[in-house]
């Protein structure tokens, strides 16, 4: 059978494997599989029935109570004793938690020899010094212990690979074993991630339980910002016209202060987002080369830009809607009254000011443009639409793209500051308007991107991003004697 034949003949297979676990497709599928035991009958055991018998696995389901369990199971299934269901088939899948592990050691002469597939799950991180799957194998050193289907959910298996997660996590001290279970993961139609020897089970058993551990350091930094900005403008808005003037600005917590602050916050969000790169061009600028690692703090900042700009992105789409939500207020509409009669007051018939007027529609033009692209980035920062993209079109609409937003961004931030930032009466306690401090961050990262951009500058970094090195000559020797060449010290030389 030529490779053709072969991959037509998968293919076929494929074909005809169905995603969902009915009945009727289930008894319609005619790959033959070994079978397979399954000990315990709760969600996941049964959502993990569904999937193999789908798969074309014969299953065994092993129960305390065969009788009362047999209902929630497809009729395709076996179920029965676990000592009987043991003894037929030597692949075993442990669907029972922690603490129940010492219930089958009635069964430890049955389970000799044996692959036994652990699938549990701890409640916390790190809530026992050894992980499941060691303390399985402790407790049956005559089985082969498995770790892998463990951060797979119930409904991913239910449901097939399409809506979950693919990647199965799979680990164990038995290559044989490992290679069955990788098999059997790929037949479900998820993708075996082989994870190296059962001492790294804890780390794989930890990994379902952490909330989002990416996510943490850039949310505490958004919520130290927006404390920061609000409290800020809270001084500015509502304290100084309470101290100077008596005025009562407390009706402003709610909305206003918070439109004002979440803009701030987004910007300087967005300008972190560059900000990293632009570090790590000069620190290579510096080093004269590649090679050398960046800083830790460095490092786990340029891995955590995503969630950097995502953040960016709530913040600006809330301002939006913030903004678009302002002109509803009854304290809006008092105050308009309040503009409409002192004009007919001052018997003045046309309030309209040019400057004003265009400095507003710009200032919207920006933000429109720039909430459009902060939502491209944000779409395309998706798995699902990035795994369309090839790594040239990515890295052009993040950082291309990435960097012309932070540019309107700022023009948007400085048509709407343009006559207040030299205005006397916009500094109340001395202190400037909350946007000139916002504006800091963002124009030192586009001073340095300038910097970066200018040719003598950008060829050098792109010489050194290909791998050359500001302290190392290479001189390439004749043809017969390629083998043998010298590394020269010299200061920023480099003979290709």
């Amino acid at each position: 059978m030529d490779i053709r034949q072969h991959m037509q003949k998968m293919a076929k297979k494929e074909m005809i494997k169905p995603l969902l676990g009915n009945e009727s497709e289930i008894h319609h599928c005619d790959l033959q599989k070994i079978d397979v035991g399954i000990l315990g009958t709760g969600d996941f055991a049964r959502s993990l029935a569904a999937r193999l018998a789908c798969s074309g696995y014969g299953v065994v389901v092993g129960s305390r109570h065969p009788k009362r369990t047999a209902a929630l199971f497809p009729t395709v299934n076996e179920v029965t004793s676990q000592r009987e269901a043991v003894g037929k088939v030597n692949i075993i899948f442990v669907a029972v938690n922690h603490e129940h592990y010492s219930t089958l050691s009635d069964l430890k002469d049955v389970l000799t020899g044996k692959i036994l597939v652990d699938v549990s799950n701890n409640m916390e991180i790190n809530v026992y010094e050894e992980s499941n799957a060691e303390h399985l194998a402790s407790l049956f050193p005559e089985c082969t212990i498995v770790k892998a289907f463990n951060v797979i959910s119930a409904w991913a298996l239910q449901f097939g690979a399409r809506d979950g997660n693919k990647q199965v996590l799979i680990c164990s001290d038995s290559q044989e074993a490992k290679c069955v279970v990788t098999e059997m993961a790929r037949n479900m139609g998820f993708i075996p991630v082989d994870m190296g020897s059962l001492s790294t089970a804890k780390e794989i058993e930890n990994l379902p339980l952490r909330l989002f551990p990416a996510w943490k350091t850039p949310v505490l930094l958004a919520l130290g910002l927006f404390i920061g900005f609000y409290i800020y403008n809270f001084i500015i808005s509502v304290i100084h016209p309470y101290v100077v003037k008596g005025q009562n600005k407390f009706y402003k917590i709610p909305v206003e202060l918070v439109n004002v602050t979440l803009p701030c916050v987004a910007f300087v969000m967005l300008s972190l987002v560059y900000l990293p790169g632009v570090l790590a061009a000069i620190f290579q600028l510096r080093n004269g080369t590649k090679y050398k690692c960046f800083p830790c703090w460095l490092d786990q900042w340029l891995q955590q830009r995503k969630q950097l700009g995502l953040l960016s992105f709530f913040c600006a789409t809330l301002h939006a809607i913030y903004s678009l939500s302002l002109p509803m207020r009854r304290s809006a509409r008092y105050r308009l009254l309040s503009e409409a009669f002192n004009q007919v007051k001052n018997e003045r018939e046309n309030a309209w000011v040019e400057e004003e007027v265009w400095r507003m529609e710009i200032y919207l033009f920006f933000g429109i443009l720039g909430i459009g692209m902060l939502s491209l980035l944000a779409v395309t920062s998706l798995p699902s639409v990035a795994g369309s993209l090839n790594w040239r079109e990515f890295s052009f609409i993040q950082s291309r793209f990435g960097s012309a937003a932070l540019v309107i961004s700022t023009l948007h931030t400085l048509t709407f500051g343009w006559s207040k930032a030299f205005d006397s009466a916009q500094y109340k306690f001395y202190l400037p308007p909350p946007f000139t401090i916002a504006l800091i961050v963002p124009c030192m990262v586009l001073v340095a991107k300038v910097y970066l951009f200018l040719p003598f500058v950008n060829r050098k970094l792109t010489r050194i991003r290909r791998g050359w090195e500001a302290n190392r000559q290479v001189k390439f020797c004749e043809d017969g004697d390629a083998s043998q060449f010298s590394n020269d010290h010299a200061e920023n030389t480099s003979v290709v």
